[in-house]
């Protein structure tokens, strides 16, 4: 099978990275044990992006161009896509005055299908720009090259965003043939080459950089790998960055200057989500007790993603602290002396140093205070931690462990609590093939928003298909502990008991069911003579005898053990017969996700 156009500048970075791997201290196979856990825990795109895939053993970052991705580009450049176009490499216009003069001498049919290529874009325009170029760039991701120029994955498979404008390909194969774009393409490679070779380098430094930082190997290809892809023929000004499961991609155009300058920034970013994103995801199991943080969140200027998805608002949080440490602070360091001919040269040297670090921490600080403000409330949590990392001599893979485990979450969640969110946060470029709730994953969400009406509308309409699905009837026990239904929620949770096989949810099913007997015991009546503690307590040693490993399992279990479950206090002149029951507990509830049974 064919692939797009590798280039030879593509090949000597995988050279380069493949020479420092060599002096690494990790080997690859660690590499590949967290992408394997990132696989089973998050949502992962079935089909890959039909782009050059490395060998085993090859480079697993690589720099190359995409014919699939030129000729969309192409196709938006004669339909009237202008932006940045002063700005671009001189070959875009050249490229655009060469189609035009196709066009020109083409016969009355090929203007025709220019025409119909043009309306369909035009009738597929969105008004937010970024998204419009976007969905055009998602599909070009997933095209065999020319001339089928057709998906490579089924239409169920290509990314959503894509699907908007899949319709485009046959009006593109057309107009592409009357022009005899690929001889275009062909014809303009030695250039494109040159834009790679000028990429390259800085390319290079960053990547390498990064890794020195954080003290991680760059490794060889081991099923996940990030690329980057070059189209002059788009706006330097964007950045289009895509996550589809194992796949990092990200989509620059150079700049117009003798440099080609590409916003490497943006790359970097992309490419900490690559490094970062394995190592969280493969304590995604521990992301429980740090639930709370994203109550202190919800009224924060961040997209709704990292207001729901745990593991991605951690990761986020770790690299805006990375980027905090490694900015440019807009002073260069002051460069120890090569020959110290008297004491006082070491003396002013030191001093300069002292000065330059406490302006460049200030800078810093200031960055980090305005991270928090958008939203990012953990940024100086984890700005410190990479501190202390640093004096250590430590990896990020060494210490990540720590700075998750040993975060003291309440402490945490107060102090995100005090910060005053600016009207507006950060944007975030890079995109990820979305996954969208559906069924009782859905009503899961809508449980933890609050919206149980919601929620026990779509249990009891799953519990209607199917009585004995568990993760069902533990939403519906559930559900009828916070509407203050104990008897229900009993025959719920109880058949949870003899239907799951998740230790999570049976854990806390025992928990609940002991809240529950707790909360029926008669106080007037001495704890010794209680059939219903008795009860709870056995409950609670069931839910210990899970050993499902969560700490906030064995704390509220442990803490049942210790004295009887009571409701929150209320006003007893406002809680006689109206105010629900719920035993899930607001501390405990506020730390916890409800789990969807496996």
């Amino acid at each position: 099978m064919l692939f797009p156009h590798k280039t030879a500048a593509s090949l000597l970075l995988a050279t380069s990275l493949l020479s420092y791997n060599a002096g690494a201290q990790s080997s690859s196979s660690s590499n590949s044990q967290s992408s394997s856990t990132l696989d089973n825990d998050r949502q992962r795109t079935p089909a890959r992006p039909r782009v050059a895939q490395p060998e085993a053993g090859g480079a697993a970052v690589t720099l190359e161009t995409s014919e699939p991705l030129f000729y969309v580009a192409a196709a938006l450049n004669t339909c009237g896509y202008d932006a940045d176009l002063e700005a671009s490499a001189p070959v875009r216009k050249q490229i655009r005055d060469e189609i035009n003069q196709a066009l020109a001498s083409a016969t009355p049919d090929a203007r025709d299908h220019r025409d119909a290529l043009c309306g369909y874009i035009r009738q597929h325009s969105l008004a937010d720009s970024g998204l419009n170029l976007a969905q055009y760039v998602s599909l070009s991701l997933y095209l065999n090259p020319p001339p089928q120029l057709n998906p490579a994955a089924e239409e169920t498979e290509l990314p959503p965003d894509s699907t908007q404008v899949v319709n485009i390909l046959p009006l593109l194969r057309t107009f592409a043939e009357d022009i005899n774009l690929h001889g275009i393409w062909v014809t303009h490679h030695t250039e494109y080459e040159a834009l790679v070779d000028k990429v390259h380098d800085p390319l290079t430094k960053t990547i390498l950089d990064t890794n020195i930082y954080l003290r991680l190997p760059v490794s060889s290809y081991d099923g996940r790998r990030f690329l980057v892809l070059l189209e002059p023929m788009l706006a330097p000004s964007t950045t289009n960055a895509r996550i589809y499961g194992n796949d990092y991609i990200v989509v620059v155009s150079p700049s117009g200057n003798p440099l080609g300058q590409v916003h490497m920034d943006e790359i970097r970013h992309t490419y900490l989500h690559y490094e970062i994103e394995p190592l969280v995801y493969a304590r995604a199991s521990a992301m429980d007790r740090l639930l709370p943080l994203l109550k202190a969140v919800q009224d924060a200027p961040l997209e709704f993603t990292y207001k729901s998805d745990i593991s991605a608002f951690i990761t986020e949080n770790l690299i805006k602290a990375v980027e905090a440490h490694t900015m440019d602070t807009g002073s260069p360091k002051p460069k120890r002396p090569g020959q110290v001919k008297q004491r006082s040269d070491m003396t002013n040297y030191e001093a300069e140093l002292t000065a330059w670090e406490r302006q460049s921490e200030a800078v810093r600080r200031k960055q980090v205070d305005l991270d928090m403000r958008q939203g990012w409330v953990l940024a100086s949590y984890f700005y410190d931690k990479l501190g202390q990392m640093e004096k250590d001599g430590a990896s990020l893979k060494e210490d990540i462990a720590e700075m998750v485990y040993g975060m003291d979450v309440d402490r945490e969640r107060h102090a995100a609590e005090q910060v005053a969110f600016l009207p507006e946060g950060s944007h975030d470029f890079v995109k990820r093939a979305p996954r969208q709730l559906k069924g009782l994953d859905l009503a899961e969400m809508r449980l933890m928003k609050g919206d149980t009406a919601g929620a026990g509308m779509m249990a009891e309409e799953a519990l209607r298909t199917n009585p004995n699905d568990p993760q069902a009837n533990y939403l519906a026990g559930r559900v009828e502990l916070v509407q203050g239904d104990p008897e229900s929620a009993l025959t719920h949770l109880n058949k949870t008991l003899t239907l799951t096989k998740d230790p999570r949810t049976l854990a806390w099913t025992h928990i609940y069911l002991g809240r529950l007997y707790d909360i029926a015991r008669d106080p007037e009546r001495p704890e010794s003579e209680h059939p219903e503690r008795t009860k709870a307590v056995a409950e609670y040693k069931a839910a210990l005898a899970v050993r499902d490993s969560q700490p906030d399992t064995k704390a509220a279990a442990e803490k049942g053990l210790k004295e009887p479950f009571l409701l929150p206090q209320r006003s007893n002149s406002n809680n006689e017969d109206n105010e629900p029951l719920d035993p899930t507990g607001k501390a405990e509830k506020d730390a916890y996700r409800p789990p969807s049974p496996q």
